[in-house]
């Protein structure tokens, strides 16, 4: 089955749509915050040289920031709205350039997969944890890096009850057309109370909260809100698995960092050893 018709039987949350309603907010300001957020995560000033692979390349933002690094970039991802969203970045920025190719293609398939070769970097944000198979996903993904190369990855980090209850939101979500008002009409309220009241708090202009989210990786508040109440399938694990799972496979941890909210994505990095 492919993306378009988990989507339509409920399935899938409808990644590549919100991506495509997100280049049209996307500026130089939201590519620069996610440029530094890049580099300081990775503790580069650029990518000069190395090869860059971006699993499940959703916007493409990442995949743009990378290049404009100096990396040669491969983007690939399962949803064609968003390879479709990868496509109008490299032709608004790096148009016919061939250090910058995008295909379509599933993280869990592991002969495509294999099929790439190995990257200096490789990326996958947010992303495997959607794949409803996710240390299938995290055992393919760990294929593509070279050794002594780094995977960055960010995983829903697993908080029992909140966490179980997160899906049935988002399975209600994606269900039906009513099911997506419903979650909407309740949530959206509460995340802007919350947001306005954490800000009374803290003495805090609340205009700010809008404002400045693109500083988080560049990203929009509206479209991540959307993105947090569909994204499904929805799986999680705690930092300890993650980290006992790659060092199994060969990784060392470089990185981890927890979320501001227990429930958020944890985010590490990971570098092969060449030993192994």
């Amino acid at each position: 089955m492919n993306a378009r018709d988990e989507i339509a039987s409920g399935q899938r949350f409808g990644f590549g749509e919100n991506w495509n309603a997100f280049l049209k907010v996307l500026d130089e300001d939201r590519i620069a915050e996610a440029q530094r957020s890049l580099q300081d995560f990775l503790a580069v000033e650029n990518l000069q040289g190395k090869s860059f692979l971006d699993i499940g390349s959703g916007s493409g933002l990442f995949s743009l920031v990378a290049r404009r690094m100096g990396a040669r970039v491969h983007s690939f991802d399962f949803d064609a709205n968003s390879v479709g969203c990868a496509q109008e970045l490299k032709r608004r920025y790096f148009p016919e350039d061939p250090n910058w190719i995008i295909g379509q293609g599933s993280v869990l398939d592991r002969n495509y997969v294999e099929s790439l070769g190995q990257f200096d970097v490789c990326y996958s944000w947010g992303v495997l944890h959607h794949t409803d198979q996710l240390w299938r996903a995290i055992f393919n993904a760990q294929l593509t890096v070279a050794p002594g190369g780094l995977l960055y990855i960010a995983i829903y980090n697993d908080e029992g009850v909140i966490s179980a209850i997160w899906e049935a939101v988002k399975r209600t979500y994606c269900r039906n057309a009513f099911g997506r008002v419903a979650m909407t009409a309740l949530f959206y309220p509460a995340f802007f109370l919350g947001g306005l009241i954490l800000d009374l708090v803290k003495v805090r202009n609340p205009a700010r909260r809008y404002r400045e989210h693109r500083k988080y990786r560049g990203m929009s508040l509206i479209h991540d809100w959307k993105d947090w109440l569909g994204g499904f399938p929805y799986e999680r694990a705690s930092t300890g698995r993650i980290e006992g799972f790659l060092a199994n496979l060969g990784f060392e941890k470089v990185r981890t960092d927890r979320p501001d909210f227990g429930f958020g994505n944890n985010q590490f990095v990971f570098r092969r050893r060449r030993d192994f």
